[in-house]
């Protein structure tokens, strides 16, 4: 007999809460902290320091460096990309901000995560705040992560919540390898180049989920479970994360894309336009997924009734086919002395022959009608 509904949703939403689920995580402050408190995670990773350093000509590039030698990389003819992977070196942060004179509160939006995509201005620095996401390389799903750019006159900050794998490969890339016009324009260009490739980063998570919800079809179609719910379930609140985290950076680019802000150039802020339109199509893409999520839960509601009313008509039929049955022999099964047919040698052999005659008329009848296409057993496609 298949679950039922009602159990199997009551199942799967408990097995959902037991669940580790980090995409929910809010960041709270100690009650009462002075402002620009830096409040840094034990668990959070150690910092790590790359620098790329370029111009038309030249480029310098590092791996690891110590923070106090970023100050000889500034100079007006070349462009500087600091990349901090980790927050948990508060001394490595703090002498970054001292560096380049990074506001308290700013330093603070970045260290203390995760934070609300946003865009803010500091008058000499530009706060630009952003979920990055990728595929989980453990399980299906996404990993997601806070990543914030910091613009400066002639320098790009970005700051990482872990020292893994991110997006921004392919655009390392094109500075070594000096592809397109990254290296004749300034680190506004480069922060847009960043933002680009974190949102291209959506496209083959969405299309992961894609895949997901294709197989979840053919399972809510073909073979629907308890287990079935359960992964539906999952992968609704894992759109849900994704469209939480797309949807406060729709106002952030549509700042920096019509905004005005000295630290971007009005050459550069088009290309923010094209940023605009890319999120506005994962938006849609999520918003697509989650309707079919939602779709595919009232298929299996569905699918779940309708073999619960297939074990109900069985039930029925064969209940209909034994009442004719049983009021044969329990009319024969009194205990009268005076009752035709009790001392005739073929009445056993004649009470048989009836029952079964009647069974299988009823049987022939109810074929007949139609009755018993309704069994996924008698129909298969």
């Amino acid at each position: 007999m298949p679950d039922l509904p009602l159990d199997s949703e009551a199942t799967a939403v408990a097995d959902a809460k037991h669940e580790p689920d980090d995409y929910f995580k809010y960041f709270q402050e100690q009650p009462g902290s002075e402002p620009g408190t830096l409040s840094i995670d034990p668990d959070a990773p150690p910092s790590q320091i790359a620098l790329i350093d370029y111009n038309s000509h030249q480029l310098a590039q590092t791996s690891e460096m110590e923070a106090e030698s970023f100050s000889s990389y500034f100079h007006a003819d070349s462009v500087s990309w600091l990349d901090v992977q980790g927050l948990g070196s508060e001394d490595i942060l703090l002498t970054i901000g001292e560096l380049c004179h990074l506001h308290p509160l700013l330093l603070e939006d970045v260290v203390n995560v995760p934070q609300r995509p946003k865009v803010q201005d500091y008058n000499e620095h530009l706060l630009v705040v952003m979920r990055m996401v990728m595929p989980h390389p453990d399980h299906d799903g996404f990993r997601s992560e806070q990543i914030s750019f910091v613009l400066g006159d002639r320098y790009l900050l970005t700051f990482q919540e872990e020292p893994l794998d991110d997006c921004f490969t392919a655009v390392r890339q094109r500075i070594c390898e000096n592809r397109g016009k990254v290296r004749q324009l300034g680190p506004d260009y480069l922060t847009y180049l960043l933002v680009d490739a974190a949102l291209d980063g959506y496209f083959p998570v969405l299309e992961a989920y894609g895949d997901r919800l294709g197989d979840l079809e053919e399972e809510v179609t073909h073979n629907p479970s308890r287990h079935t719910i359960k992964k539906i379930y999952q992968l609704r609140r894992e759109l849900l994360a994704l469209r939480r985290a797309l949807w406060p950076q729709r106002s952030a680019i549509n700042i920096l894309s019509s905004d005005r802000s000295p630290l971007i150039d009005r050459d550069v802020q088009i290309y923010f336009r094209d940023c605009y339109d890319r999120l506005i199509q994962l938006l849609d893409l999520v918003e697509t997924y989650r309707e079919l999520a939602a779709s595919l839960m009232d298929v299996y509601m569905s699918a779940m009734s309708n073999k619960v009313n297939e074990i109900v008509s069985l039930l029925t039929i064969v209940s209909s086919i034994f009442i004719p049955l049983t009021f044969i022999v329990g009319v024969y099964g009194m205990n009268f002395e005076q009752m035709p047919g009790l001392s005739w040698r073929w009445g056993y052999w004649a009470c048989c022959g009836v029952m079964l005659l009647v069974a299988g008329s009823m049987l022939t009848f109810f074929w007949r009608r139609g009755w018993f296409a309704v069994f996924s057993f008698v129909n298969r496609d």
